[in-house]
C-alpha cells in the first residue's frame, strides 16, 4: 500500500482481503500501516474446519467459491489466525458469526428455496434464484448478448456466478465454508 508506516488509528476490511494472493501478505501491509496499538478489524471468508482438501466435494465446493467470485485461494480458518499472529498481531477476539443462532441462514437469498420467503419483499429475491429463476435470467442474458444490448461474456459470466452461488450455498448447509469470520486485532504498543 502507498501509506506510510504508522499511519492509521484503526484499518478494517469486510469480505475484501480474500482476494488478495495471500493472506500473511495482506494482514503485514496493514500491520505497517497501523500505529502502534492500533486495531485491525476483519470480516473474512474462509473455509471451516470441516472443509478437507482432500475430499473432492469439497474441494470442488471451494473451487466453485473461487472462480466465481475471484478468489485466488481461500483458507481454512486456522490459515488466517496464523496468518494474524504471523503478521505480528495480537488477537483480541475471533469468531465465526455464521455459527451465531438465527432462523434464517446466511445463505437463504441465494438458496431459492421457498421456505425462507417471509415478506413481499423476498419473493423476487428467492424467485431469481430459483430453477425457473436462473433458467429466464441465463437465457435473457444470452438472448441480450446475441442482440449486442450486452457485451460478450455475459451469459458466461452469469453462468460462473450461478455456479459460485450453488456452492456457497453448499457450503453453508455443510458447513464447509463461512462468509463471515470476524477477527479482531490490536498492532502492539
Amino acid at each position: 500500500m502507498s501509506f506510510p508506516d504508522n499511519s492509521f488509528d484503526a484499518v478494517y476490511a469486510i469480505e475484501a482481503t480474500v482476494h488478495a494472493p495471500t493472506l500473511k501478505g495482506i494482514y503485514s501491509e496493514i500491520f505497517r500501516v497501523l500505529k502502534p496499538g492500533g486495531v485491525f478489524g476483519v470480516y473474512e471468508w474462509l473455509m471451516t474446519d470441516d472443509y478437507d482438501n482432500d475430499n473432492i466435494h469439497h474441494r470442488e465446493i471451494r473451487l466453485g467459491i473461487e472462480q466465481g467470485d475471484g478468489i485466488s485461494n481461500m483458507c481454512k480458518v486456522q490459515e488466517a489466525l496464523d496468518a494474524i499472529r504471523d503478521s505480528g498481531f495480537e488477537m483480541l477476539h475471533h469468531e465465526d458469526l455464521a455459527d451465531r443462532p438465527d432462523p434464517s441462514p446466511w445463505y437463504w437469498p441465494l438458496s431459492g428455496e421457498m421456505k425462507y420467503i417471509q415478506s413481499a419483499g423476498d419473493i423476487f429475491t428467492i424467485m431469481r434464484m430459483t430453477k425457473w429463476g436462473r433458467f429466464i435470467a441465463h437465457n435473457l442474458a444470452g438472448a441480450l448478448e446475441t442482440l449486442r444490448l450486452a457485451p460478450a461474456g455475459t451469459k458466461k459470466t452469469a453462468d460462473s456466478l450461478a455456479l459460485a452461488a450453488d456452492c456457497l450455498v453448499a457450503g453453508g448447509k455443510e458447513h464447509l465454508f463461512t462468509p463471515m469470520y470476524l477477527m479482531v486485532a490490536r498492532k502492539p504498543e
